[in-house]
């Protein structure tokens, strides 16, 4: 079986969801003309990943400008559900397609998550993911995501699923989306490291599966005059990209994206997964079950 896929490499328009989405109907459409069955876009797309910003806080302090940046963000997040999320499925069966869109979650409570939502081709939310651990200083503006979400999902090309940026790195987590029997391992990002790159091809040969990478593409200007008081001074691209597919033998399908916005597309031979597992099949005669197992408790 082939595959199209597309990986959107862009910006949302920051903190602003209505005028997002319709970014989002715009690369969609764009990305159609290849009539691809599977797009990716990447981490806290919709409304954006706030690099750079401290929301005025400090160890012991926040300020009360923090907060009113904070309630921008929050209240320009999604809901699950709501009429945001239901334009997004929407939009997947419009252009016939599944979708995978990184999103800030505002949670039931008011907490705001780090999620990746899966919308198949007919428009219908078939999961979501919160993600596990924020990095740094990301634990001040999202919480923890609880594992029970954590699994893949089936579709007619096979089963989808995956980690969020640094999430990856946790290879307990990593083992347990492999033992769910992922064929295409989606990590959407906010790394723009030459290193993350590695990170890439090492998961596509240690779960003989397809990795595909999604990062944005961020430069200072698409912030409002205001931010920008609170960025690096001489730096003028916030992030670089870096978006990324792999094979299950760690071969570049895609070349990683860099320095500039775009589409990534690639048609995946899933016949590739299966030769994978010949010689290296990691939970499955690879795993040593006598001597290992993975509990996982949600």
């Amino acid at each position: 079986m082939k595959v199209k896929v597309a990986v959107i490499q862009d910006a949302p328009v920051l903190f602003n969801l209505k005028e997002s989405l319709e970014k989002v109907r715009s690369f969609l459409q764009e990305a159609s003309v290849q009539k691809p069955d599977l797009v990716v876009f990447p981490e806290a797309f919709l409304p954006g990943y706030p690099r750079g910003l401290s929301f005025g806080t400090k160890v012991g302090s926040r300020s009360e400008e923090g907060r009113e940046l904070w309630l921008t963000y929050s209240n320009n997040s999604i809901a699950v559900p709501s009429e945001a999320c239901d334009m997004l499925g929407s939009l997947a069966n419009e252009y016939k397609t599944h979708l995978i869109m990184g999103v800030v979650e505002k949670g039931e409570s008011g907490t705001l998550y780090c999620s990746v939502l899966y919308f198949n081709s007919e428009g219908k939310l078939i999961g979501k993911h919160r993600k596990l651990k924020p990095t740094g200083t990301e634990r001040v503006i999202w919480g923890e995501g609880d594992g029970s979400d954590l699994t893949t999902y089936q579709t007619p090309f096979g089963k989808i699923g995956g980690l969020i940026c640094w999430e990856n790195y946790m290879p307990l987590a990593r083992t347990h989306i492999y033992q769910s029997g992922v064929d295409i391992y989606i990590a959407p990002t906010a790394d723009q490291r030459e290193s993350w790159q590695a990170t890439m091809k090492h998961i596509a040969c240690e779960g003989r599966c397809f990795v595909i990478g999604c990062n944005q593409y961020v430069t200072k200007d698409q912030y409002s005059e205001y931010l920008q008081q609170e960025l690096d001074a001489d730096r003028e691209v916030l992030c670089r990209g870096g978006s990324v597919i792999v094979d299950p033998f760690g071969n570049e399908v895609v070349a990683p994206l860099w320095d500039q916005p775009g589409v990534l597309h690639a048609e995946l031979d899933m016949d590739l997964v299966t030769k994978g597992k010949m010689d290296f099949d990691v939970v499955g005669h690879y795993a040593r079950t006598d001597v290992f197992e993975l509990i996982k408790k949600r």
